[in-house]
């Protein structure tokens, strides 16, 4: 049995269900614009899933049980970050896995778009655009 897009999103919006992001939204809301910007079907799968296993009780054994394609474990697994893991570990595994690094640049687009940075005070917004323009330096683009 293959493990479609429809299900990868269905464990997303379980596992960030009653989560809110910094500005008090749904947090399912930010995993979903950055899969909709994204056009392969394992890109998808693994955007919609990329922070479930770092901010759920999700688990990559979970996903695994549940069919996700091997390509797309691997990938989520190198953009989770580990507890005490630097900034530069964590990018340059990330960095490693091309189906990661795709995901990544779009979860950064995402996070720093007018739209979701104008909900923050400006503490917050300078602090973000900070560390997600250091992140695509590190990143390569």
């Amino acid at each position: 049995m293959k493990f479609t897009l429809d299900e990868a999103i269905q464990v997303a919006r379980r596992a960030h269900e009653g989560q809110l992001d910094k500005s008090g939204r749904p947090y399912i809301s930010h995993p979903l614009r950055v899969m909709g910007s994204l056009r392969d079907e394992h890109e998808r799968m693994a955007a919609v899933l990329h922070d479930v296993v770092e901010d759920t009780h999700v688990t990559l054994a979970d996903l695994e049980a549940a069919g996700c394609p091997e390509v797309v474990l691997a990938a989520v697994a190198a953009i989770s970050k580990q507890p005490g893991e630097d900034q530069a570990t964590y990018l340059a595994r990330v960095a490693a896995n091309p189906l990661a690094r795709t995901v990544k640049l779009a979860d950064i687009a995402d996070n720093l778009s007018p739209d979701r940075l104008a909900r923050l005070d400006q503490a917050t917004q300078e602090r973000l655009r900070a560390k997600y323009e250091s992140a695509l330096r590190q990143l390569g683009d």
